[in-house]
């Protein structure tokens, strides 16, 4: 008998937040900050009978390059001037666990890459409520160098081909799944209430931990199965709200895959470059990556995908209406309402998509601290320490640059993207408009009787609802 569940519709209504420190000093504090910030979450998500169980939270942090490197000493692992180290879920099955990390070693060859070594996680499995335990993965630290005179960039490159390969040769195996494997970021998250996830993984709050970004993610399944791996942050963002145009945005991407084309990598060899059945803030981290690994930057690709309302605007500048308009002709927009948190390399950010349905609260501290959250409260500190504050409006988007030091507000980000190319050029150089009056002009004047009107409301779309209450 087929159920009504369908991991296709998933959609989630959650809490997160971010606190980066513009500078890009890293701190122990903003790792406390982050994970204390998260418990005060607990109201955002479900909490199982048994009272620990969760909907799933997590920690995304700017890598914490020093204790990193002392965990791997540890454990006895030799790593590079250049590596990454990341949290993968692998099967309680020995035999399949083993297998996996044969497979990850293997296409890591490959490449060129080299598994330094894995290393088991402290875990306190006392912070797990029994339905979590039940489902709890396997988890492990994997530890992979970079091919000799790599630079970072072209790193990150080799270790997306690494996991998307691994991935495709272990689809049969429903447990293996690679939390995060990057040279920028590290992220941690399960089946545990917000306020138990520093004692889950006893890593975070060791004193040597240290960071300059983090965001956070509580989740809350409206219509979803919990899932260890469907724990947010994801790799790259977290994500409250719904993706309601879901269905769209996976069948246009499986279309246009094949033709997606980036001089940097060849993407044929993925296909399909986003997950068709896991929840849809999944599928939009994956696309996200996709055009980080493709070389666009944060602001540039959120941007495309998650637009603000910029079709007949007349007071928005023609050059940055170029630009929106250019990107469009190639990625339908990933609509909400939808509040998101993004961390990459270079970046902290938050978006709200042109609904604005999501709230999204910022301040700024003497300090340099950007606190961005779904509500306040979260991250104690002085009303004489706040510099700026705000709450983000529909369509737009700040973010930290931890490479300049820069906080960039909507408008920055703006002039940032219209500035990258010619878009107004282009668009005039390639693309052709067709215009027809499409309109019958017996349909404008002559009156329809209630059955007429009935069967044009339905053809439409228009519910009964949005004809009484709009």
């Amino acid at each position: 008998m087929v159920g009504l569940y369908d991991p296709r519709f998933e959609h989630d209504s959650c809490g997160f937040g971010l606190i980066a420190q513009l500078d890009d000093r890293r701190s122990s504090d903003l790792v406390a900050a982050a994970l204390s910030a998260l418990a005060r979450m607990s109201h955002r998500g479900g909490i199982g009978g048994d009272g620990l169980s969760g909907d799933g939270c997590g920690l995304l942090l700017r890598r914490p390059e020093s204790f990193l490197r002392a965990l791997a000493e540890e454990s006895g692992i030799r790593v590079g001037m250049l590596f990454a180290s990341g949290l993968v879920f692998l099967s309680r099955d020995h035999i399949a666990a083993e297998s996996a990390r044969r497979e990850l070693a293997a296409q890591a060859a490959r490449l060129n890459l080299h598994v330094a070594g894995w290393r088991e996680v402290p875990i306190d499995e006392s912070a797990c409520g029994p339905a979590a335990l039940a489902t709890m993965p396997r988890i492990e630290q994997v530890f992979v160098n970079a091919e000799p005179g790599s630079d970072t960039g072209s790193f990150a490159r080799a270790l997306y081909r690494l996991r998307r390969r691994t991935e495709i040769a272990l689809q049969h195996d429903n447990d293996f799944f690679v939390v995060s494997l990057s040279p920028w970021s590290i992220g941690y998250k399960g089946m545990v209430i917000p306020g138990r996830l520093g004692d889950l993984y006893p890593d975070l709050s060791h004193a040597e931990v240290s960071a300059s970004a983090a965001v956070f993610h509580q989740r809350f399944s409206t219509n979803t199965e919990p899932r260890w791996a469907l724990a947010q942050p994801f790799r790259f963002l977290a994500h409250n709200g719904e993706i309601n145009s879901i269905q769209g945005n996976r069948n246009w991407m499986r279309g246009r895959g094949a033709k997606l084309r980036s001089p940097l990598m060849d993407f044929r060899e993925f296909e399909p470059l986003i997950e068709l059945e896991g929840s849809d803030s999944q599928s939009l981290d994956n696309m996200l990556e996709v055009l980080l690994v493709g070389g666009l930057e944060l602001p540039q690709a959120m941007r495309m995908l998650v637009p603000p309302a910029w079709r007949d605007t007349e007071s928005m500048d023609p050059d940055l209406q170029a630009f929106y308009e250019y990107f469009a002709l190639s990625s339908e927009p990933w609509d909400g309402p939808a509040g998101i948190v993004m961390l990459d390399g270079r970046y902290a950010a938050c978006t709200l998509d042109r609904n604005g349905l999501r709230p999204a609260r910022w301040l700024l501290t003497q300090d340099r601290h950007l606190v961005v959250a779904s509500e306040t409260g979260v991250y104690d500190v002085a009303a004489e320490n706040v510099v700026a504050k705000g709450r983000l409006g529909p369509g737009e988007m700040i973010a930290a640059d931890l490479y300049s030091g820069e906080f960039l507000g909507s408008d920055d980000i703006d002039r940032i993207n219209r500035n990258r190319a010619p878009f107004k050029r282009w668009l005039k150089q390639g693309v052709s408009y067709l215009e027809s009056d499409l309109i019958d002009p017996s349909l404008a004047t002559e009156p329809m009787d209630d059955h007429t009107l009935a069967s044009f409301q339905k053809r439409f779309g228009l519910s009964r609802e949005e004809r009484d209450a709009v």
